[in-house]
């Protein structure tokens, strides 16, 4: 269905442009009212519809609905079906002003007749079978001819022209498109939609009039129809011509397929053979000839009045919709207990799978969790052992700071004693220029002046030997202070036990080596200055 915009449904007061009159009919969740254009004085029938509010609501049209009656009635100009002007709508209502009928049902205008011919009989039925041909040409499905529907223009006229109206279940009928639902009035509607079988347009083909299915009750009528139960009753049928218990028959068909399509009424015998009659008055044979098929019109008023007091009204809109939606439910139910076995088997299986793949995920979490929980052991085994190791490391970095303030100490001793030795050293080289000074002037006897050459070498050994021991030991003292940083600088690399005690133990053997050797270079100097002086 095409989907309309607010340009056809205008927003604005109908009663700006229309002059509103009398009631002229009403229904459920719609009045129609005489209604006179301002700008044109041409009069119209406006029918009001009634919104739905809300999807929970049983009050009211649907707007799909609503849409779906304007979007076909924009479609339509044919002189046998109601024609649609203008379309408004308001917060309550959707009001359609349509083309205004005025001579009433045609069932009123047949029943205050004394009597009716078949060859009147057959104008009718040809008016209505045009104006359905013309629907079908267009793919559309009335889905509710009955005689509230078929309504006369002027019955004021000799021959009045009939306009089928009401097109509130009409639906397009798409080529390849399964449509299926339940609507209508339940003694006029066809076969498949009683049994809720696929719809298409032999439907109309099968909506009759004076209801040869009408039971006591609604399901018994509805039994009928899905059934094909009818008999011609002679009360009613007695002065009807075969040919037109024929066109009855051939429409009244349960099978779609073969039942009587449009253009086979339109030529069907009976049909054809009323065709050309002329008026009465012009020829009175044909007038003659024609009172055997004349009907009286007491019975059909009669079988009409209790055709529709039979069965209470029926509201289209509100019952059929709820039963249509009881059906298809049903029906869903239907297929879905189709395949109760099948998806029984199914979940069976499934479960079964989920089973198996359960027990291997639980072996298999199992032998995870003892995993773990031996990783967790092993961790805080290593964790005990870092920490054993970290205690241990720091023990050892404070016994290595102790050392390290006890090595200052002894640095500092050092460099004391470097300084007496110095000041000693300046004293022994003051004297031995003194020496010097004191012999330059005096004659020196050969072995004087060896003496002399050997206290030379041996000042110059001496500072010599001074500088070499006075380097070394500040490169060891250097280097074992580097080696003790690298190891605070590296916890990890933890030294080996009692490392650290020979390292010091060594620096001092080296130091007292140092002050040996000082001593030993001292004593022959001072030999040698006593042999000298």
């Amino acid at each position: 269905m095409r989907t309309l915009g607010m340009a056809v449904f205008k927003q604005q007061k109908v009663e700006d442009f229309y002059e509103i009159g009398e009631e002229l009919g009403s229904g459920q969740f719609a009045i129609v009212k005489r209604c006179k254009e301002k700008s044109t004085g041409v009069e119209y029938a406006a029918k009001f519809i009634k919104k739905r509010q809300s999807r929970a609501s049983r009050r009211g049209v649907r707007r799909d609905d609503i849409e779906r009656e304007v979007d076909i009635l924009q479609q339509l100009q044919h002189p046998n079906i109601i024609s649609l002007h203008d379309v408004y709508e308001n917060r309550t209502d959707v009001v359609l002003v349509l083309e205004l009928v005025s001579g009433g049902e045609l069932f009123d205008f047949l029943a205050h007749k004394e009597s009716l011919s078949e060859e009147e009989a057959t104008e009718f039925i040809k008016q209505i079978l045009n104006g359905v041909q013309y629907l079908h040409s267009k793919s559309i499905a009335h889905f509710d001819l009955k005689p509230e529907n078929i309504m006369l223009l002027d019955k004021n006229v000799p021959m009045p022209r009939i306009k089928v109206i009401d097109f509130g279940l009409a639906h397009k009928i798409e080529d390849g498109v399964e449509f299926k639902n339940i609507f209508g009035t339940p003694e006029f509607v066809a076969p498949e939609i009683v049994n809720y079988e696929p719809l298409g347009l032999p439907a109309d083909m099968c909506l009759s009039g004076a209801s040869p299915f009408l039971g006591e009750t609604k399901q018994e009528t509805m039994a009928n129809i899905s059934g094909m139960n009818y008999e011609f009753d002679e009360e009613f049928f007695g002065s009807t011509s075969e040919l037109a218990k024929s066109f009855i028959k051939q429409l009244l068909t349960k099978d779609p397929r073969k039942r009587l399509m449009i253009e086979g009424a339109l030529n069907h015998p009976w049909i054809k053979s009323h065709e050309h009659v002329e008026d009465t008055n012009a020829c009175p044979e044909a007038h003659t000839g024609s009172e055997i098929h004349q009907m009286k019109t007491k019975r059909l008023k009669d079988y009409t009045i209790q055709s529709h007091c039979s069965i209470p009204p029926n509201n289209t809109y509100i019952n059929f919709e709820r039963f249509t939606s009881v059906v298809e439910d049903i029906s869903l139910v239907e297929t879905s207990l189709e395949g109760v076995a099948e998806i029984r088997e199914s979940i069976q299986e499934d479960i079964e799978a989920l089973l198996s793949i359960y027990n291997e995920k639980e072996v298999w979490y199992k032998a995870e969790s003892e995993n773990m929980h031996h990783g967790l052991s092993q961790a805080r085994y290593e964790l005990c052992k870092v920490k054993i190791s970290r205690e241990d490391l720091q023990e050892d970095l404070r016994a290595t700071e102790t050392s390290l303030a006890s090595i200052s100490v002894r640095y500092l001793e050092r460099l004391a004693h470097l300084g007496s030795l110095r000041e000693e050293l300046d004293a022994e080289l003051r004297w031995l220029q003194e020496v010097v000074a004191s012999e330059k002037g005096e004659p020196m006897n050969s072995k004087q002046a060896l003496v002399r050459r050997q206290s030379v070498v041996n000042i110059e050994n001496f500072r010599k030997q001074y500088a070499r021991r006075r380097w070394k030991f500040s490169f060891r003292i250097v280097a074992l202070c580097n080696h003790l940083t690298r190891m605070m600088k590296k916890p990890q690399d933890k030294p080996k036990e009692g490392y650290v005690e020979r390292t010091i133990a060594m620096f001092e053997r080296d130091c007292e080596s140092d002050q040996e050797e000082e001593v030993l270079i001292k004593r022959p100097r001072t030999r040698k200055r006593s042999s000298t002086s």
